[in-house]
């Protein structure tokens, strides 16, 4: 396995794993912070989460360029790169708005439309992991 190629995998499951958690676990959790105290820990959240995911997803997008640019008729990686692309989108045209309302004030309609629309993510990251391991095993 080349060293692209394990960046790939290694954002991979590093990033469902983490996307689930938030989805499952942590974006819900965003209903029981006390409204007194729920823009500092939105702030928080956004820091540390980002120190942890930032890096990662720069990794998965180099590597999934890099994998393409290098077999482009390879379509595991041009299905990984446009949901690489998919993923960005999101993040940055939906989620990323939603956070910046919440890092201002706690607003249940707003986490709930965070939660719901995280579920993008959450299925994108999960079909990527799915794509990757079938290009390991064939």
């Amino acid at each position: 396995m080349d060293f692209l190629f394990f960046l790939n995998v290694v954002s991979a499951f590093l990033l469902t794993g983490i996307i689930w958690t938030i989805q499952i676990v942590h974006y819900p959790s965003f209903y029981y912070i006390d409204k007194q105290l729920f823009v500092n820990f939105h702030q928080f959240h956004e820091y540390r989460i980002s120190i942890i995911v930032m890096p990662l997803m720069f990794i998965e997008l180099i590597s999934s360029i890099a994998l393409y640019i290098n077999d482009m008729s390879n379509i595991t990686f041009a299905l990984n790169l446009i949901i690489v692309g998919l993923i960005w989108c999101s993040t940055f045209f939906i989620q990323v708005p939603i956070h910046n309302i919440l890092s201002q004030k706690k607003d249940n309609k707003m986490i709930k439309k965070l939660v719901n629309t995280n579920w993008i993510r959450t299925f994108l990251w999960s079909i990527r992991m799915l794509l990757i391991i079938d290009e390991i095993i064939a």
